[in-house]
């Protein structure tokens, strides 16, 4: 009796639950296929608008040790692309390792510094190759599959807790994100790609790019004033690939070069940098003003720039 009513609880595993909905935006809820026999539900909120603002989910999963197996409940959130963003628990809900110790507060962040984790050991790895049969006991077996030593691999763990670190990490990363990026480019329009070429999430800024730019980097015109945002920005990553990515058509006016020089005086030595590296393209037609400028700079100018300009103005 005791199999078979551990086998009933593994069935249920990630189906959702009526947890008290602390969510005060609209939510929409799709439900997902995990394989012949599960499905559960995912949620996607909505701000009064009916604009998406994240997905979530409340999750029930058993986990099962020797002889019994623990429920598990415990609300995900990731953001509109399907990336991990935190974890909460409905009230009145702790979690507890395989002696039924508590999670102590340390534990709790710990988890959270785990399933933030993108490239985790877990992502290679089966449970029966990462802990001792029926136990939630960490299996030197780790060390010749995974190329770590346990004492690297408890670092990535929670002690006593081997077993929840795994199955949640492989939820917060499963088969729920291909989803929401289905979902997500059914609201997929012009006030949306705005909205995220916007944003301070650098994933949102990325896919929204790929969504103005056509494959020669011509960016579509209701964009070009958040493509030039991006370029002046504060992240140097994002502005680098934004200059490399967009077409020489994109800096061909005498407005836009102006633009561009008054951004390299205000922007980071690493953007000042690749933008000098894009304008040495040699199907970018330098203007004379922009030209007169580069020749001014050359006296504050270090090594490294110096070079690239003097590039620049040969080529004029």
């Amino acid at each position: 009796m005791m199999l078979i009513a551990q086998v009933l609880l593994f069935l249920a595993m990630l189906t959702s639950v009526p947890f008290p909905d602390r969510q005060k935006e609209r939510v929409r809820e799709f439900t997902v296929t995990e394989n012949d026999t599960l499905t559960y539900t995912l949620k996607l909120a909505l701000d009064d608008k009916g604009q998406p603002q994240y997905f979530f989910r409340n999750i029930f999963t058993p986990v099962c040790y020797t002889n019994e197996c623990k429920p598990v409940y415990i609300n995900f959130y990731w953001d509109l692309l399907g990336n991990y963003e935190r974890y909460d628990l409905p009230e009145g809900k702790v979690l507890t390792k395989v002696d039924h110790d508590e999670f102590k507060e340390a534990d709790y962040q710990k988890l959270q510094d785990i399933l933030a984790q993108t490239n985790s050991i877990f992502a290679d790895l089966k449970m029966e190759d990462l802990i001792s049969k029926g136990t939630d006991n960490l299996t030197d077996s780790v060390d010749a599959k995974a190329g770590a030593t346990l004492k690297t691999i408890k670092n990535q763990v929670i002690d006593g807790a081997v077993y929840t670190c795994y199955t949640l990490w492989h939820i917060a990363y499963g088969k729920a994100v291909p989803e929401m990026r289905k979902v997500i480019e059914t609201y997929s329009n012009d006030a949306l790609l705005h909205r995220f070429l916007e944003s301070k999430n650098h994933h949102y800024q990325y896919w929204a790019m790929a969504k103005v730019m056509d494959a020669s980097g011509s960016v579509k015109r209701p964009f070009e004033k958040d493509i030039e945002a991006i370029i002046a920005g504060k992240n140097g990553f994002i502005a680098k690939y934004a200059l490399q990515h967009v077409g020489t058509d994109f800096f061909k006016t005498e407005q836009r070069q102006n633009w561009l020089w008054e951004t390299y005086q205000k922007t980071g030595y690493a953007t000042q940098i690749a933008i000098l590296k894009r304008l040495n393209t040699d199907t970018i037609s330098i203007s004379k003003p922009l030209a007169a400028n580069l020749q001014t700079s050359l006296s504050n100018a270090n090594e490294e720039q110096t070079l690239l300009i003097q590039k620049i103005l040969q080529k004029q």
